[in-house]
Formats: C-alpha cells, structure tokens, sequence
C-alpha cells in the first residue's frame, strides 16, 4: 500500500513566536555618543581659540611644499606700522619685495644662548637694510646659560650702528628652576648691553610668561609682547610699545609663515627709537694769553 502523507498542523492553531529580545546596549552607545558630541562641544566652545590655531599650523605644515612665496596676510586694521620678525626659520628672504609690502621694521634674530649664532643673521642684515627695510636685532635667551656671556655673544656678533632699532632680549623659553634666577641674569644681559651700545633694549615675552615671570621687574624698558588670538593686547596701552599680533602670517618674498608686529605709535615716533649718532665733541679752544 501507498504510504499516505504527513499531515501538518493548521497555522491557525499554531502558537505565537514570543517577541524578539531587547538589545539594552543600542541605547547605551547612543547615549555615549550624544554624551560625547555634548562634551566635544562644549570643550571645543572653551578652547576654540587654541584649537583653530592648531588645525591652522597643521594646515600650513602641510601644504609648505606648495607654497610659493606669494601669499599674503592683511594688515592688521587700525595701525599704520607694521613688521616682521625673522630667523634662518624662514629660509632665503626676497627683502625688496617684503619691504614692497608695506613692512616697516624687521628685527632679526642674531644669536641665542652662548654660543649660537644665526645661520642667516649676516645675510638678513645686509639685505634687510639695503632693501631700506629698518632694522633690529634680537637674542634667544635660554635661562639657564650666564646672562653676561649671553650678552657677549650677541655683542660679538651685532654690528649695530646710529639709525638702527634697539637690541632686543627674547625672554620665553620656560625651562628654567628658580625664576629670581632667571630674573638676575636677564638684568644682567640687558644692562651689559645697554652700556655696550648706550640705548635700553626691549624686552620681548609674551603675555602668558609675562604675567607670571616678569610683571613688575623691568618696567624700565620698553616692551614688545606677543599676544595672539585676541583684538587688543590685554595689558594697558602705556605698558608696550610693538605688539606681535600672529605668528602665522604670510608676507610676498617669505615662503611660509611669518611673525607679523605692529607698533604702537607713528613711524617717526619709532624712528626716535633708534640708536642716536654720537655726539660731536667740541674742539678745545686755544687759550689766550
């Protein structure tokens, strides 16, 4: 006989599949991740300044390569003297056309330490003031080095003559232990080399190292402080005479980024800075007997 079929049973009496489980940990990530959008706005708010400022050093990093020294930074609004500050940082220099740019005034780093000079500070120097660029030089000050002999360096290698801007001490680098010693070994560089060349120095720090290291110690000698990211210098008007708004900026005949200054006054109040032509010494009159 035929074996007859299997019968099945009808769907209709068939029981309910029971509902799939819940997957608690979904809800989990989704509240970690809205957490950390929450967080990372919030923290993005606080720091946006400093944030912005790293993705745009990273940025010119990385496209230095395609650069072509053309790039241009505007001026700063509200000023009518600006500058620019340079090392062997910023390669061969086009000094006739930086100074088409309406640059100013250049300070260029000549040495640091005590024993360190500037790879390009003789060829910046030359070409700087034939372009008829005016010009400075600065000193790297490292704190834990003697600040006379630092002072002998810089001496050794600036060539400073009447019509050039005063020396100037770059106070920043903060490895140091004892800041009453870093205080009496700036003091001793810049009054070494104020009796070398008869002019005060300025002094250049920026804000930051300022406020905490140097407020109230050298009021005496003008200063240049470097505050970014802000639209003024929070320090009162009186208190600086340049202000290095950017440390990013690009100027035509620089390829790459550039310091950029302004100066707080007119551009003959900053020619009354620069170092005075000797005195003309009287010829003795014969005496008459």
């Amino acid at each position: 006989m035929p074996e007859l079929p299997v019968s099945t049973p009808a769907l209709r009496g068939a029981p309910a599949r029971p509902p799939a489980p819940r997957r608690p940990w979904r809800q989990w990530v989704l509240a970690a991740l809205l957490l950390g959008l929450l967080g990372g706005g919030a923290y993005y708010l606080r720091h946006q300044r400093q944030l912005n400022r790293y993705a745009r050093r990273t940025w010119a990093t990385l496209t230095w390569r395609y650069l072509t020294g053309r790039e241009s930074t505007p001026l700063l609004a509200g000023y009518s003297v600006h500058g620019i500050d340079v090392s062997a940082y910023q390669g061969r220099i086009d000094w006739p056309q930086v100074a088409r740019q309406q640059v100013r005034f250049a300070f260029i780093k000549a040495s640091e330490g005590g024993s360190l000079r500037d790879a390009r500070f003789a060829r910046n120097w030359r070409e700087a003031r034939a372009a008829g660029v005016l010009c400075g030089a600065y000193h790297y000050f490292q704190p834990n080095r003697d600040g006379a002999q630092q002072a002998a360096l810089f001496i050794k290698t600036v060539p400073l003559r009447p019509g050039d801007l005063p020396p100037v001490l770059d106070v920043e680098a903060p490895r140091f232990h004892d800041v009453a010693a870093l205080r009496r070994q700036v003091q001793q560089w810049l009054q070494a080399v104020r009796a070398h060349y008869g002019v005060s120095p300025i002094l250049y720090t920026n804000y930051a190292f300022y406020r905490r290291y140097l407020a109230g110690h050298f009021d005496e000698y003008p200063l240049w402080l470097a505050h970014y990211e802000v639209a003024q210098p929070t320090l009162p008007a009186e208190r600086w005479i340049i202000w290095q708004h950017s440390d990013e900026a690009y100027v035509p005949g620089i390829r790459g980024t550039v310091d950029f200054n302004v100066f707080q006054g007119s551009y003959d109040e900053l020619l009354e800075l620069r170092l005075p032509a000797p005195l003309a010494q009287k010829e003795p009159q014969p005496s008459r007997h």
